[in-house]
């Protein structure tokens, strides 16, 4: 096999999201499997936690319409806002729970039920004051199932208790006109920052994967994917050249690993010796299978960037391999 080897820790997965559940008692758990699950893959992670979490988030309307392809029955947000009425037709057939987020998206989901995004500073998806009372005039009274806003600096008090403060205004707004309407501010970084951010229920990404936001920490929380590149050639030197690069020093064995760039690794961050290559990178060691990845957070170092960006990278070409153990041991 010429791919990458992903190996998911599923019994990670269900630790890190039974420890989130610990922390938020009976209040709704939405598990954010956006872009495959950071990574990990999002029908076999949402099926593993199903019986956890009550529901869960993705980003588009097509990642949505994959959990229900593979059997996922419980509600699903949409985060994105639908853009036009084939959108809405897609949330409609597979029966996914939409993302109101401006006057234009409320008059698209035709009544449907939805949950309002609020703006309370990150200034992406969202709406406030004014903008919010119009989009409540357009959707019709109790129609609402949820309201939600974002941290923007999770790890900044002062910042995160203003937030605090314009979100408690807002969901109090949407709860007037939808009583039934239960608020979610908080992600990972919400959750760690204590019991104020908690509300009626919380979106969890980053965490059921094993790792804290920057300026977050939690012992208790367990990284669930390593990535292993195959050993595909062993070769004597010939001539001055490593890769793309010239040798800098002699070299008499050299092993070809098939894994590069193009498997989403950084080719700022060598492997090996020197830079990758976009389908390969050159290395003295010797190893049927070379452990590549096995911390988001230190990898994300080397490569200047966060820990979330590297796992929604790293198993671009990989085969994901499953296993329920509590340490995987190659």
């Amino acid at each position: 096999m010429q791919k990458t080897l992903s190996y998911i820790n599923l019994s990670a997965i269900r630790s890190n999201a039974l420890y989130v559940r610990s922390l938020i008692g009976k209040r709704f758990f939405w598990a954010v499997v956006k872009a495959d699950a950071y990574g990990h893959g999002a029908a076999e992670i949402s099926r593993e936690i199903e019986d956890i979490a009550d529901g869960f988030c993705v980003a588009l309307i097509d990642e949505g319409a994959e959990l229900r392809i593979n059997g996922i029955t419980k509600p699903v947000l949409v985060f994105a806002p639908p853009l036009d009425s084939g959108d809405v037709e897609k949330i409609k057939y597979y029966n996914l729970t939409p993302t109101v987020t401006d006057l234009n998206s409320a008059r698209l989901v035709s009544g449907l039920k939805c949950h309002v995004a609020v703006n309370t500073g990150m200034n992406r998806y969202g709406c406030f004051g004014a903008d919010l009372e119009n989009v409540l005039s357009v959707l019709p009274e109790g129609s609402a199932e949820g309201v939600y806003s974002h941290l923007y600096a999770a790890e900044n008090a002062a910042h995160s208790a203003r937030q605090l403060k314009a979100f408690g205004v807002a969901s109090a707004r949407v709860k007037r006109h939808s009583p039934q309407a239960f608020a979610h501010l908080s992600a990972s970084g919400g959750i760690l920052s204590g019991k104020n951010f908690l509300f009626d229920g919380v979106r969890c990404g980053l965490m059921l994967y094993g790792y804290a936001p920057a300026g977050f920490k939690s012992a208790a929380l367990k990284p669930a994917l390593k990535v292993y590149a195959r050993l595909s050639q062993e070769s004597a030197v010939t001539g001055g050249g490593v890769g793309y690069n010239i040798a800098d020093k002699p070299y008499k064995k050299l092993y070809t690993y098939r894994l590069g760039y193009a498997d989403g690794f950084f080719r700022g961050a060598p492997l090996g010796e020197k830079t990758l290559c976009m389908d390969a990178f050159i290395s003295v060691k010797k190893a049927d299978l070379l452990p590549v990845f096995v911390n988001a957070e230190e990898y994300a170092k080397r490569c200047g960037t966060i820990s979330y960006e590297v796992l929604c990278s790293v198993t671009r070409r990989s085969r994901k391999i499953y296993e329920r153990i509590s340490e995987i041991q190659i």
